[in-house]
Order: structure tokens, then sequence, then C-alpha cells
């Protein structure tokens, strides 16, 4: 029940020790405060990072040609080779664990000046060949016309769609690009649509923005790659570890070139899965920093109360001998000082609690008025440093916790004050 003699006495002696009140508050405070600041900012990095990779495809990964280091079968170390059409055509048939196989073409020796012209205009602007299965892997938003379809691969159409960038550059603002004509490399192509990345995060090998992406056989055709494929994405069905599906499609491609089973270095890769993996084992790992961090303050904060209340009892012994003479029982002695410690440690925590979130609401607003006024403002690596409820209600147990704890070892000492001492006490 509520004893309002009780809390008289606590805010009496809260009103008389003002300044030893709020020193004692403060460890508690700060220590809920930065628990909930690098929570926040841990949530940011974690949200930044994920919103920049949410809708790439997680089980997926991406293998290339490199020089050989291991002599094989009459050739010397140091070889190159290259993947080709056939090698794609016998992983779609021998290896079944495949979902979306995506060849695709860099054409680094495209980008030579301005290498990208409409009428007036030119830019310097990577070029590539892609699959519509590329979208698969890579999911993007079409704010004008269309993604390469499987027309334009049969038929090796003369058509590309173009980067955010590319847009800017070539055309007006608000323009309709879909039915217009640039020159790549001196050849005209078609704009069927403009793309926008959903992973601006993840740029395989170029940055997506500043592309012009076209049919990979019409690519092939007409910059004479033959039937060169630089590299490949994959998605390996669902259930399947992607470290398996490339098991299986090495052994092909070593048949295939003569390679060497033992030459680790002459085919690259790069899972995506492992990554994301290993990011979420980082972002676990700075979760459990953080609470330690924080917990170890909280902790720190407890034992200033636990001091500071210590000293409330010698100051008090007096007052509790008479207490205890005139019958009050232990449990009311020890209640009153655990009520004083947990009522101290809980309003330092809530306001701690209040100015993290409100720290954090303000870098929220600042980050999302930089977004806003930046012309990257979606490749941020932080966003939406938050605090949920599970965190408060953490928080609120962690506080009462605390309070009891520091206030349990002065309650102890003193219910074993002799009243008879207690009374001679000055």
């Amino acid at each position: 029940m509520f004893d309002k003699d009780r809390w008289q006495e606590i805010f009496n002696a809260i009103r008389k020790n003002k300044l030893r009140s709020v020193l004692t508050a403060f460890g508690v405070l700060w220590a809920i405060l930065m628990l909930v600041v690098m929570t926040g900012a841990g949530n940011g990095l974690k949200n930044g990072v994920y919103e920049g990779v949410k809708d790439f495809a997680t089980n997926s990964g991406f293998m290339w040609a490199e020089n050989t280091t291991v002599a094989h079968e009459g050739f010397k170390r140091g070889r190159h080779w290259q993947i080709t059409n056939d090698d794609i055509e016998a992983i779609k048939d021998q290896v079944p664990e495949v979902e979306v196989i995506s060849p695709r073409l860099n054409g680094w020796n495209l980008r030579s000046g301005e290498n990208i012209v409409r009428g007036k205009r030119s830019g310097a602007f990577n070029v590539m060949g892609d699959y519509p299965s590329y979208r698969d892997i890579d999911p993007c938003t079409m704010p004008y016309g269309r993604y390469i379809n499987a027309e334009d691969i049969k038929l090796k159409r003369k058509v590309c769609i173009i980067g955010e960038k590319v847009y800017e550059v070539m055309f007006d603002e608000d323009e309709d690009p879909v039915g217009q004509y640039i020159r790549v490399n001196g050849v005209y192509f078609m704009v069927v649509g403009v793309f926008r990345s959903n992973n601006p995060q993840i740029n395989i090998g170029s940055n997506k923005k500043e592309t012009v992406y076209l049919p990979f056989t019409a690519m092939q055709q007409t910059f004479n790659y033959g039937d060169q494929v630089h590299y490949f994405g994959l998605v390996a069905k669902e259930g399947v570890a992607v470290e398996t599906v490339v098991n299986k499609i090495k052994p092909i491609l070593q048949k295939n070139h003569k390679l060497s089973p033992k030459d680790d270095e002459a085919i690259g890769q790069f899972n995506l899965e492992n990554q994301i993996k290993m990011m979420r084992y980082i972002f676990l790992g700075i979760d459990i920093v953080i609470w330690i961090v924080g917990i170890g303050t909280l902790i720190a904060g407890a034992v200033g109360i636990s001091n500071i209340m210590l000293v409330v009892v010698k100051e008090r012994t007096k007052e509790i001998g008479i207490q205890r003479a005139i019958g009050a029982r232990p449990s009311i002695i020890v209640g009153q000082l655990l009520t004083e410690s947990v009522f101290l440690t809980t309003i330092a925590g809530f306001i701690g609690l209040a100015f993290g979130t409100i720290l954090l609401y303000v870098v929220d607003m600042v980050v999302d008025a930089s977004r806003a006024a930046g012309n990257g403002e979606d490749e941020t690596f932080f966003l939406n440093p938050e605090v949920g409820l599970p965190l408060a209600i953490a928080a609120l147990v962690m506080l009462i916790l605390v309070g009891l704890v520091a206030g349990l070892i002065p309650a102890l000492k003193a219910i074993k004050i002799k009243p008879i001492e207690a009374l001679r006490h000055e």
C-alpha cells in the first residue's frame, strides 16, 4: 500500500541533500543515456547498411576467370582463360541447385573518353551487357520504360537502359527518354528504360547510376566479344548454400578449360551469402559490446548509489535506532531504504532515457534532412537511429533491479544496528 509518511521522509531526505542526490542519480542517468545513444547509433548503422542491400538476393554469388597459378596439362602457370557461353549452358544443365544464372559483360575497353553521346551532349560512362535474369539478383525500379527482356536477347536488339546519372546528363529534367537514341562508342542504341537501383550500396562491376546496360547478346555481337562471358551472377535454390553451388560449378569450369583442381586462384568468386552472415555477426558483436559498456556503466552508477546510501544510513543511525526502539519492524527499515534507492535510480534512469530518445530523434531529423537535400540521399550508411519498446522495458527492469541491489547492502546494514547503540550515536 502507498505509505504517505514513508514518501514524505524520502522527499525530505532528498531536499535536505539536493547536491548529493543529484550526483548520486547522475551516474545512473549517464549510464542509461549512454546505453540508449549507443544502441540507437548501432541500430542506425544497421538500418543504413541493410537499407542499401534490402532487395539484393542474399543467397547469391559471383564467379569470374583469373590467371592460373598452377601449371596443368602442358599449360604454364599465369595463363589467361575466359568463361564462355558454353560454360553457362553446362552449368544450367549440370547444376540443378542453381535457381538463377546471369552472365555479364563489362565494357572496360569501351570507356575511352566521352563514349556516350546524344546530340550535343556527351559523357563518360560504364557499359555493361546483361540478361533479364540479372534483375532477379539485383532488383530495380523503372521510373521510365522497361527492363531488358527475352526478345531483346533473342533478337540481339540494339536497345539499352540507362542509370539515373546517365539520364541526368543526357536528357532534360522530366523528359521521357523512351524511344530516344544515344550513341554507345559510335553505335546507336534506343533507350527503352531508366532504372533506379533498390540496392544502392552494392555495385558489382560498376556504379549503377553511371552505367548504360545493353542486352548481353547485342553487346557480344556489336563489340566483337565473341562468346566471352566476363563473369556471371547466380542465385542458389532455397535451402541450398551458395558455397555448395560454387563447389559444384568449379569442376565444370576446370574440366572445360583444363584448370588444375589444385589451383584455387584460377576462379575468382564473391559469396554474398557469406558476407551477409559476417555482417550479421559483426552487428551482433557491436550489440554485445554496447550492452557490456552500458551495463558496466550502470553497475558503476549502482555502486555510487550504494555508497551514498551507506552514508545515509550512517547519518540516520540515531533515527533508525529510535524507529527500532518504538517497535518498527526490520522490514519497514529495509523497505524505506530500498524505496529511496529505487526511486532515485528510476527517476534518474527515466530522465536519461528521455534525453537519449530526444537526442536520437534530433539526429534522425538531421540525417533525413541531409538525405533529402543531397543527390546521394539513398546511399547513406546511417538511417533511423532508434530504440524500440523492448529496450525501454529492459531498461526499466534494469533500473528497478539496480535500485534494489544498490539499496540492499545499506538496508541490511541498517537492520543490524542495535537500538541502544543507535541512540548513543552522535
